[in-house]
């Protein structure tokens, strides 16, 4: 029987990439008839995104695993938004001025789903899933409050004072450069295209970040 798998990356952890390693090869050893992987928009060993790098490094593992595969590389969620708001209603991170295109959970879902269900239509297909429009953090600033009844905005910081302001968490280094390069991702415009991929697969539009806010209300 041909067995169609659906890769979720694993929780952000150190050991994340010996993980999808370890998925990798287990399906490959299964003999799964193909691999669809939720991967990262650019992922690429030189990312800036850190995480990023371990995508890159799970879709290369992948590749030379022979398993037939699909890659969908997702921008940053939409759904997710709201949880770059700081307690005092400021979004802060060095991110400039620049521009990421996000996507709502929904979207990928059915983009997974239209791939899984003819999934030899898209055999070595790597999908750059975005929603309809770029945005800076000011504008996601203002569609968040909008959503939220709250007053939001975005206060740009430098990359060091990024990790001091950071610092208190206690959180391990890798985390905190994974936390401070989401917005440098940002900021050097490597999260700025919009792709049609979504429609394209899902034959609807892909939805903009104002109503995937309304609809997790």
């Amino acid at each position: 029987m041909t067995r169609w798998v659906l890769m979720v990356s694993a929780s952000e952890s150190a050991d994340r990439v010996e993980q999808h390693h370890a998925f990798v090869d287990a399906a490959a050893k299964a003999e799964v008839g193909h691999l669809v992987y939720i991967s990262f928009f650019g992922a690429a060993p030189a990312a800036t995104f850190t995480l990023a790098r371990d995508h890159w490094a799970t879709e290369e593992r992948i590749r030379s695993s022979g398993l037939p595969y699909t890659f969908l590389r997702d921008n940053l969620y939409a759904d997710f938004m709201p949880a770059l708001v700081g307690d005092d209603g400021v979004i802060r991170g060095p991110a400039g001025q620049g521009r990421a295109a996000v996507v709502g959970q929904d979207d990928i879902a059915d983009a997974a789903t239209a791939v899984l269900l003819e999934a030899e239509d898209h055999q070595g297909a790597v999908y750059d899933l975005t929603g309809p429009q770029s945005l800076d953090l000011e504008e996601i600033a203002a569609i968040v409050g909008k959503a939220t009844g709250r007053t939001v905005t975005y206060q740009s910081e430098t990359v060091e004072e990024a990790y001091q302001s950071r610092a208190h968490y206690g959180a391990p280094d890798w985390q905190v450069d994974a936390w401070v390069s989401t917005y440098t991702a940002i900021a050097s415009s490597e999260l700025a295209q919009v792709s049609d991929a979504v429609p394209t697969l899902t034959g609807h539009p892909a939805t903009a970040l104002a109503d995937v806010l309304s609809r997790g209300r």
